[in-house]
């Protein structure tokens, strides 16, 4: 997941659901979203593993598909 800083196009530093830019010295929440409908995804972990559900009838979501979003 690479992400950008929205206001100085700086890539942010993703830390446990939060991403900091080192260019402009903000932090922002990262929210995972359905690529299909948008809403905000259920974060399953086990056994090491992170994957994410659609409870909006998409249900299990590939990590490569998982539209990031900055708050």
């Amino acid at each position: 997941m690479e992400l950008t800083c929205p206001n100085c196009h700086s890539d942010l530093e993703p830390s446990s659901g939060m991403a900091h830019c080192s260019g402009c010295q903000r932090d922002f929440t990262v929210s995972a979203r359905c690529p299909e409908c948008h809403q905000p995804l259920e974060v399953l972990k086990a056994c090491g593993a992170v994957d994410y559900f659609c409870q909006h009838g998409h249900g299990l979501i590939s990590k490569k598909r998982v539209a990031f979003s900055l708050t």
